[in-house]
This record gives C-alpha cells, structure tokens and sequence, in this order.
C-alpha cells in the first residue's frame, strides 16, 4: 500500500469528501461549539489519503505496522471522528458523532489518545502534533533498523494548519526531522490562509515551501480540493528521500454559501441559515448525521483495504525466528526484562559499601550505565548538554542521519521539540524514552510535558542543575519556581533524589511504578551518600520516609529534599546536641508520598507536638501542606544570585548551621 492501490473512490470523491463536511458541520452545530471550517476545507485531502493511501486496519486499530495520522491542527478533531466513523472503527459511531463535544462522549473537542482508538496522539496545542510525529517518523526508523521490512516499514502522515507552522517548535521540529532524514514522514499543509483573526497575512508572510527545503525537506504545492493533484503529490512525496511537505491551498469552511474562506467558518456553529445553504450547494438534503448508505458503504470498503496488508504482516511475523520475535513483541509490548532490577540492587549495595560524594546527575549516569544494558528498549538523549546532563552511557551509539540503530539521539537546542518528539516515540511503541537538560529549561518544554502527563506517557525527563547549587551562572539558570510548576502538574511523579542510592531507586520507580511521565531533577554539586546501610528494599517507592529518626522523643521533624537532605543530616545533629529530638526525613517524591495511607504519613511527619520544617533549595510554594500551619519552611524568598554555589547556600541559609538555629529559636530553646 505504498501507493495508490485503485483509483475507483476518485469516482465517488466528491459524495464522500462530502459526507466529512456535512457531518463536521451538523456535529458543531448540535454542539454549538467546535471548529466546522478545517474540516469542510481538508475534506478532499483526507479523502485522497484514507481511500488510497493510508495503511490501516479499523478492525484492528492498533496493528503496530500501521501507518500513523496525527491531526495535528486538533481543533478540526471533526475530520478525524468523521474519517473514523466512515472508516468503520467501533469508536465511533452514529451516536458519537451526535455526541460531539458532550461529556464523557468519545468525541472530545480535541483528540486524545487513548480515549478514541484510532486517535494516535492527543492533540490541540498546535505544533506539537507536528512534533509527535517527529517521533514517531523516527521511532519507526530506529525499530526498521533493529527489526527489519518485514516487520516495520510505515509511514507517518500530519495534517498541519497555519498556526501549526507559526507555532516555534514547529521550527525546531522541523529542522529536527530534516537532519535526521525522515523520509517516511509526510506533512499536508492546511494552506486556507485563514486564522482566528482573519486573512492569515496580517501576521505572517513565510515562504513555507523554501523554509522547510532549507532544513533539508522536500515539497510541493496543489490544489486541496483536486484529489488528483494531492494523490500524485503523495506519491511524490513516497518517493523522495527527505520528510515532505504538501502545501495544500484549500477553502476554509467549503461549500458554506457567505461564510466560505472567511474567519467566521473557523471557530463557530455555522448557523441554521448557513447549514441549510451547504445542504443545497451541497445537493446534500440529508438528515443530520444521515449519511446514505451507499456513499457509507464506499468508504466502508476503503476501511477494509488494510486488512489483507495486516493480515499478511502477521504472516510474516508468525513466520520470524522466534527469538527475533519474542524481542519485537517484548519492545512493543513495553515490557521490562525478567531480573532488570538485580543490577539496581548490586549498584545500590556498591554504594553503601563504598559511599561516594558525586552530584546526582553523575550517580544517574552511573545508573544509566547499568540500565542500559539490561533493558535494551531504554534510549536516551540531551539538548545539547549531553556532557552537563550526564545522560550518555557509554556503549550508547548516537542515532544519526540514515544510521538509526542507535540509542542516544542528539536533540541540539530545541528543548520543546525534543520533549514533543520523546512524546511521539513513547507513543509509537518499541522504546522507553528519555530527555535531558537543565531543570530551569522545563519553561521550554512546560507543554510538551504537559501532554505527556495529560497522556499518561512513561517518558523520563532528567532535569539537572536544580538549584542554586548551579552557582556562578546566576540566576537565569537557577531554577526557583520549577519544582511547585512541576508538582503541581496532575499525573506527573516528580523525583528529587538525595545520593546516588535515591537516584537508583528514582530511576527504577520511573521505568516500572510510575504510571505516566517522570521528572528526575538532579543536582550540578556533588552531595554525600546519606542512604549508607544498604537495603534491597526501594524506599523511595512510598514518596518520603524517615531516614534518621530522633533520639528521645521527637520534637522536631526536618523533611528536605535532594541537595537539602544533608544540610537536613547536619541540622539534627546540632539539634540533637543541644538535646532537641529532631528526625530527619527524605522526601524524594511528593506525588507517591500523597499517595500513602494517613497513618503512614502521620507517623513519618510527626504528629501533635511536633514541630515540622520544610528545607528546600527552591521556592516555598506548596510545602504549607507537610508543615502545617505552625510549622517552618526555609526556602528561597526570590530568585538566586551568580556566585559560588556554597556561598549562596550560605546567603540564603540553607546550612545546617542556620536551620538549626531558625528551629531552636521557633522552638524557644
């Protein structure tokens, strides 16, 4: 199905390009809300895609050698639930469509994965479809080349709008894809020249075509609405060894008699008035919803094309040699490898036998050094600070421009695109994904990351220098406020690890506890080992626990994180020797930790009587809850300042020395 395998649906083209508008628009206009006009203008170049080109299987949705659609101009999710309903996937029926929009329907106002089989990514933020499918090109390029053609050998197809391409990342990504050479990666341009607040050219006045051959893509420009013209383009574009761009000029809200190419088609019901004038332009005077049976039947048969190409895939996969099988399916399966913690557990009683004093991005790439052996799905990269973010093992081989066999993908400066990417592999399938750079260029990637929780995806996002600690590079590259961001973020595990045993059990809660995406934020200085009793139990999987407790009654609780759990260490043994019962208590994950009974986290806190103190290098938003209302936190009240990063500790009063003092003078001693 590499081409076009029949021409017979151009004969019935325009009935069905028409059933997509007409259900587009009576879906929006039950709603009263929706965007009718993309739709109605990609009708003709959905159609061309779905009834000749696209590889898929309705009844099998997701067969992994399936071609990938990612809308990923969202706000047009009509044309995908129309083009799945036409198609025949069980999703999304009669009913469904008629539910556009309604709660709890399977036809939100943007597609979300895993809510709609037959939706690949969630999508709405635009560009970031058009990221997502970066990864994916690529996922299937790096799975071809461990696996071979007969067992993957797909194509990704996106439908991009204007404000996907003025979106920056939508830069970055293609600039990504270009170098990489995804030629398996083909984008079709909503070229409307519409937006929101009109013609398109009161903002923008790009020569798409030349700025994407510029980053080393391939394109051409038709005519949206001629479905012989976008098919050759297609096959144009199956030819060419670059990603392809199809600038495709359509008419926003087509067939609308007043509202056609105009603004007023892009966002809004159309209106009873408008309706019934595309009814009769149309020559369409169905009941909404309505689609006569033999245009539905047509493209029912268009959603059987797939299934012979899937059928004889599963053929040859029944036929492979069973190790090089059992491997596939494990890789897409996403299972971790029997015994893949044992090397955790050796490299965790390593430490405690001979503490070290390293930073936690080093002991994370300590620990990368192990995983990557024993789980080879596991691949990693950076954003150009590889040697900061210390994401590199050393056995990994880069991936690089038609070599996709390795594991490390050098992402260069482009910290949005490459989380957006990392989303588009983890939802491709094959691989367990992670990214580095600095946690204060979490701003960068804040909605990719986003999504992924939103999706509930198992990326890993090693975030290092994440405090103060960075020093002299002041405070522009001091994170403050990122940790609360990032906490406050639902599904999102955010791990700040103490020592190198933390870091160990972070990484692996991570991989295999977690459900959905992680933050691993890591420190630039080197901190002490303050897990040195080794245990093969995973004590970070209960979010917090009591490291050292008091020696008499307990009086006061410290509970820090990451960098601060030695000054935690040092601050009760002051308190201690001034005869003040003081537990320390490491709180690596606030996320797990909420999750634990409230007798659990009682006892861990302290309960009545007990004064409690929050000590974090980062801003104070948040802690109110573990302290309480009479409880302390000593954080940072702005941002930092450029200086050695021990001096800062010390100025802001993050030392043991100081938060002993704050207690005992809280307390009156």
């Amino acid at each position: 199905m590499s081409t076009a395998e029949t021409d017979g649906p151009v004969r019935d083209h325009g009935r069905m390009a028409n059933a997509i508008r007409m259900l587009a628009a009576d879906a929006v206009q039950a709603a009263n809300s929706g965007h009718p006009g993309m739709p109605m203008g990609m009708a003709d170049v959905a159609t061309v895609l779905f009834t000749r080109f696209l590889k898929f299987d309705p009844t099998v949705p997701d067969w992994p050698d399936r071609d990938r659609f990612v809308l990923s101009a969202g706000h047009g999710s009509m044309l995908q639930y129309a083009l799945l309903y036409l198609t025949g996937y069980a999703d999304v029926d009669r009913a469904q469509i008629a539910a556009f929009r309604q709660l709890h329907s399977r036809t939100p106002g943007h597609p979300e994965a895993f809510l709609t089989r037959g939706v690949e990514t969630t999508t709405g933020p635009l560009g970031q479809g058009l990221a997502n499918a970066v990864g994916m090109a690529l996922a299937e390029r790096m799975l071809n080349a461990r696996f071979g053609d007969d067992l993957v050998d797909h194509r990704t197809y996106v439908i991009a709008g204007d404000g996907d391409l003025m979106e920056g990342i939508s830069h970055e990504a293609i600039s990504l894809a270009g170098h990489l050479r995804l030629h398996k990666l083909t984008v079709f341009w909503d070229d409307n020249g519409i937006s929101i607040d009109g013609r398109t050219a009161l903002a923008v006045s790009d020569d798409q075509l030349a700025r994407v051959r510029a980053c080393g893509w391939d394109g051409t420009a038709v005519d949206g609405h001629d479905p012989v013209a976008v098919g050759d383009a297609i096959i144009q574009a199956q030819q060419s060894d670059r990603p392809f761009l199809i600038a495709c000029r359509t008419t926003i809200g087509y067939g609308a008699p007043t509202k056609a190419g105009s603004e007023k088609a892009h966002g809004a019901a159309l209106g009873a008035e408008e309706l019934a004038g595309l009814r009769q332009h149309l020559d369409w005077p169905h009941a909404p919803f309505d689609v006569p049976e033999p245009i539905l039947a047509v493209w029912r048969e268009a959603g059987l094309r797939g299934q012979a190409p899937r059928q004889a895939w599963q053929r040859r996969l029944a036929a492979v040699e069973l190790d090089r099988r059992g491997r596939f399916e494990t890789a897409l399966a996403g299972t971790l490898p029997e015994g893949w913690q044992d090397v955790l557990t050796a490299f965790k009683r390593n430490v405690c036998g001979a503490p070290p004093k390293v930073p936690t991005r080093k002991a994370s790439q300590d620990v990368l050094e192990h995983l990557v052996k024993a789980v080879p799905t596991l691949i990693g990269g950076s954003a150009d600070l590889t040697g900061s973010n210390l994401t590199k093992a050393k056995e990994m081989e880069r991936v690089a421009p038609g070599d996709y066999g390795g594991r490390y993908i050098h992402y260069g400066v482009r910290e949005f695109a490459m989380a957006a990417a990392v989303n588009g592999l983890a939802l491709h399938g094959g691989f367990i994904p992670y990214c580095g750079t600095f946690l204060v260029f979490a701003d960068y990637m804040r909605n990719a990351m986003r999504l992924s929780a939103l999706m509930g995806l198992r990326v890993v996002y090693v975030l290092t220098h994440d405090s103060i600690g960075v020093g002299e590079d002041g405070p522009t590259h001091q994170p403050v406020e990122h940790l609360a961001m990032l906490r406050a973020t639902p599904q999102l595990t955010v791990f700040r690890p103490a020592d190198s045993v933390e870091t160990a059990e972070c990484w692996a809660l991570a991989l295999s506890e977690v459900r959905g995406p992680s933050v691993l934020a890591l420190s630039r200085q080197p901190l002490p080992t303050v897990r040195v009793h080794h245990t093969a139990q995973n004590r970070c999987a209960q979010g917090g626990y009591v490291l050292e407790e008091a020696d008499g009654p307990r009086r006061v609780t410290l509970i820090a994180t990451g960098s601060e759990v030695a000054v935690a260490k040092r601050a009760r043994e002051l308190l201690q020797g001034n005869g003040i019962g003081a537990a320390m208590v490491s709180l690596p994950s606030w996320e797990l930790f909420e999750a634990q009974p409230a007798a659990y986290r009682s006892h861990v806190l302290g309960g009545a009587g007990v004064l409690r103190v929050a000590i974090e290098a980062a801003a104070p938003f948040g802690w109110e809850r573990y302290v309480g209302p009479d409880g302390l936190i000593i954080a940072l009240p702005s941002f930092g300042l450029s200086g050695p990063g021990d001096a800062l500790f010390a100025e802001f009063g993050l030392t043991g020395e100081a938060v002993a003092e704050k207690v005992m003078a809280k307390l009156g001693a």
